[in-house]
């Protein structure tokens, strides 16, 4: 079976080690790639990167969410990645935008990383459920 791979869109370090740790839960081979802003992530796609999934998060420095999520549905051999946004943003103009843009997901972060009980609940749910039936299920 070929390795799984991941694109983590992020430049948080705590939200980078929070994904680690929930992807480590997944019982399938993977490979974490990370980019820091959607330039350094387009950059890594047009040079032949070609993920199973892309973790977005919006707010970036640089080249936001949105703009990456523009600039990559408007490329035809990148448009049909599947795209799960993570953000703090709860604002509806956020994510209706981003469905505008064929995202699979939408996933809002907690912003209080001094109480993880919630943290850890809805990132690992996220990857037991969605990124499972993607790289397990789907890839198999």
């Amino acid at each position: 079976m070929d390795k799984h791979t991941i694109l983590l869109v992020e430049d948080d370090e705590l939200d980078i080690i929070s994904v680690e740790r929930s992807l480590k839960k997944l019982e399938t081979d993977y490979e974490l790639r990370t980019a820091y802003n959607g330039i350094e992530a387009l950059t890594a796609l047009k040079g032949g990167l070609k993920p199973d999934v892309i973790l977005l998060d919006l707010n970036m420095p640089k080249m936001n969410g949105i703009e990456f999520l523009r600039m990559l549905r408007a490329d035809q051999t990148l448009k049909k990645l599947k795209v799960f946004v993570m953000t703090t943003s709860s604002e509806s103009s956020d994510r209706d935008l981003a469905e505008e843009l064929g995202i699979s997901g939408y996933i809002i972060k907690p912003l209080n990383y001094t109480d993880n009980s919630k943290r850890p609940d809805s990132m690992d749910a996220f990857v037991q459920f969605h990124l499972r039936k993607i790289l397990v299920n789907d890839g198999t």
